[in-house]
C-alpha cells in the first residue's frame, strides 16, 4: 500500500514549567532527538485523535491551534475565561468551555478551527471529568452526541446549526460513551435509585432505531462506572465500581467487570478467577480480544475473546496496568503509582514472555503508534522529584532516557497504526540495544551503560541505631551507623547505673551472711 511506503515518523511532545515542544521520535539520530516544535509557552497543550492538529492554551486565555504536517500555527481564538477546551477527533472542531454566572451567557461553544467560526452554542451550568467533553464525536464525525438532563440529543456534525434533530428519552442518565469506530452506538449510565437498580444500557444511533436499548445490564452496588468500546463496535465493557465494600475485603470499595454486546448475545459477568478490584483492562486493536488485571495483590491477568473465553494466562504479580500495543502483537504489564513499578513485556502471537524490566515511579505509560517502543513518563505534580522519560524496546530492553527538573506530561503523537508497515519488519529494523541517558535540560548530555539498580537501605529508627552499636561494642564486630554524641553518653549512663546496682547487690549479699 502507498500509505505504507510513506510510513510517518514518531513525534513525541512534552511540556514543562516554560512550556511545551516536539520532539522527532526514536530512532534518534546520535542519540538524541531533534526538535521539531520549538517550546511555546503554554498551560497545557493536546493532540486531536487523529494527530492531525495540535492544541496549546497560552496566558490571557489565548487557544492556538497548529496543523502537525508543519507544526505552523493556523488559527489562534481568543475565549475569555476559559477552563476547557478540547478538539473534535479530525480536528475540524474546537470545544470550549467557560465559567459562567448565569444562563443568558452560553458558555459552552463549538467553533470551526479552520475558519474560527462558532457553529453552536449552548449554555452549561457545570463540568465534570464524566460529562466533558460536553459534545461528544465518533472517530470518523459521523455521529455527534450530547448528554443533557433525561436525555441524549444528537445532531448533524455536517450542519450544527440545525440543532438537535432527534433525542433519546433516558430518565436519570449520568454518563454517555459513544462508540468510535464506527459511531454506531452510544451508551448510557444510570446510576441506582429509590430501590431501582443501577444500569448500562446500549442503544442504536440510527434515528428509526432508538426507541428501545439493543442491550442491558443491571446491578446493584454501583456508584461510578467505566464504559470501554471495542473496535467495530460490538461490544462493551463496563468496570461497575461501589465506593464501599459491603464485603469489608477492600478498603477502596469493590468493583466488577460486565460485558455486554449489541447483538445481545451475551450481558453479564466477566468470568475472572480470583476475587478482588479490576485493575485495568483495555481491548486490543482488532476489537476481538481483552486483557483485564484483576484480583488481590498479587494480582492476576487474564485474555479474553469476544465470546468471554479466556485464551491466555498471563500469571501473577505486582501489576495493576495493561498497555496493548497497537499492533495487537505485544502487551505490557505493569505496576505503577503505589506499586514498584515491575514491568513484563508477552508475545501475544507466540504466547510467551519476552522481557522483563522495571520504571519505578512512573505515572504514565504507552505504546508508539508502530508498536515498537514502550514510553513511560514520571511527571509532576503526582511526583516533584525524578522527573522524566524512559523508552524501551518492545522486549522491555532500555532505549533512551532523559531526566527533567520539572515534567508535566509526554505524549506520543497520534497516528493510525495503519500508515506502518508490518510489526516484524519494523522490529528487525530497530535493533539497536544502546542505552542513551541525558541530563536535565540546560546540562549536556552523557551517554553510558546504565550502573546496576541498587537496592535502598532499609529504614532504621534511632533507637535500633544505637541498639546496634551497643551490640557491636560487647559481642565484636563493627556498627553500620556512627553513634551520636547523646546515643553515648546515654549508653555510659546507662553502663554507670547497671554497675552500681551490681555494686549494691553485693553489698546487700554480704550483709545478709
Amino acid at each position: 500500500m502507498a500509505a505504507k511506503d510513506t510510513a510517518p515518523s514518531l513525534e513525541i511532545l512534552a511540556r514543562g514549567p516554560e512550556g511545551c515542544f516536539v520532539w522527532n521520535g526514536p530512532p534518534f539520530g546520535n542519540d538524541e532527538p531533534s526538535v521539531k516544535l520549538e517550546r511555546v509557552p503554554c498551560s497545557s497543550a493536546k493532540f486531536s485523535e487523529d494527530g492531525s492538529r495540535l492544541l496549546v492554551m497560552k496566558s490571557d486565555f489565548v487557544i492556538s491551534i497548529y496543523d502537525c504536517s508543519s507544526f505552523k500555527e493556523i488559527k489562534s481564538f481568543q475565549v475569555p475565561n476559559v477552563l476547557a477546551a478540547v478538539l473534535s477527533p479530525c480536528g475540524t472542531y474546537l470545544q470550549t468551555f467557560q465559567k459562567s454566572s448565569t444562563p443568558q451567557v452560553k458558555n459552552l461553544v463549538l467553533w470551526k478551527t479552520e475558519s474560527g467560526e462558532s457553529v453552536y452554542q449552548q449554555f452549561q451550568k457545570n463540568m465534570t471529568k464524566t460529562t466533558w467533553p460536553s459534545i461528544r464525536l465518533s472517530s470518523d464525525e459521523a455521529i455527534a452526541c450530547r448528554m443533557a438532563t433525561n436525555e441524549i440529543q444528537f445532531f448533524d456534525p455536517k450542519d450544527f446549526s440545525k440543532g438537535i434533530v432527534h433525542r433519546i428519552r433516558v430518565p436519570g442518565v449520568a454518563a454517555v460513551e459513544l462508540s468510535m469506530v464506527p459511531g454506531s452506538h452510544v451508551a448510557a449510565f444510570i446510576p441506582e435509585s429509590k430501590g431501582v437498580p443501577a444500569s448500562v444500557q446500549i442503544f442504536a444511533c440510527g434515528k428509526e432505531m432508538q426507541s428501545q436499548p439493543v442491550a442491558r445490564r443491571s446491578f446493584f452496588r454501583c456508584d461510578t462506572v467505566q464504559l470501554k468500546w471495542n473496535r467495530g463496535s460490538t461490544g462493551l465493557l463496563a468496570v461497575a465500581q461501589a465506593d464501599v465494600d459491603k464485603t469489608n475485603q477492600s478498603y477502596y470499595g469493590e468493583s466488577k467487570l460486565n460485558y455486554l454486546t449489541t447483538n445481545g448475545s451475551h450481558e453479564g459477568l466477566v468470568p475472572l478467577r480470583k476475587e478482588g478490584p479490576i485493575h485495568d483492562v483495555q481491548w486490543s486493536c482488532s476489537g476481538s480480544e481483552f486483557a483485564v488485571v484483576y484480583g488481590f495483590m498479587p494480582a492476576s491477568a487474564t485474555l479474553f475473546d469476544k465470546k468471554c473465553h479466556p485464551l491466555l494466562e498471563l500469571g501473577s504479580g505486582p501489576y495493576n496496568t495493561v498497555r496493548w500495543n497497537p499492533k495487537g502483537k505485544f502487551l505490557c504489564l505493569a505496576g505503577f503509582g503505589n506499586l514498584p513499578g515491575d514491568m513484563a513485556f508477552w508475545d501475544y502471537v507466540d504466547k510467551k514472555q519476552i522481557g522483563t524490566t522495571k520504571a519505578e515511579w512512573s505515572v504514565t505509560s504507552e505504546w508508539s503508534p508502530d508498536g515498537c517502543y514502550f514510553m513511560t513518563a514520571t511527571t509532576a505534580p503526582r511526583l516533584q522529584v525524578d522527573n522524566g522519560i524512559k523508552i524501551f524496546h518492545h522486549n522491555g530492553s532500555l532505549y533512551f532516557k532523559k531526566m527533567f527538573d520539572k515534567l508535566y506530561e509526554a505524549q506520543w503523537k497520534p497516528e493510525s497504526p495503519d500508515r506502518f508497515g508490518d510489526i516484524a519488519e519494523l522490529i528487525k529494523s530497530v535493533d539497536s540495544l544502546k542505552v542513551t541517558e541525558t541530563k536535565s535540560q540546560g546540562q549536556g548530555a552523557v551517554s553510558k551503560k546504565p550502573a546496576p539498580a541498587q537496592k535502598p537501605a532499609a529504614y532504621r529508627p534511632p533507637h535500633a541505631k544505637a541498639a546496634a552499636a551497643v551490640q557491636a561494642e560487647l559481642f565484636g564486630g563493627s556498627s553500620t551507623e556512627q553513634m551520636s554524641k547523646n546515643a553515648l553518653k546515654n549508653m555510659k549512663k546507662r553502663e554507670k547505673q547497671r554497675e552500681k546496682k551490681a555494686a549494691e547487690a553485693a553489698t546487700t549479699a554480704g550483709g545478709s551472711r
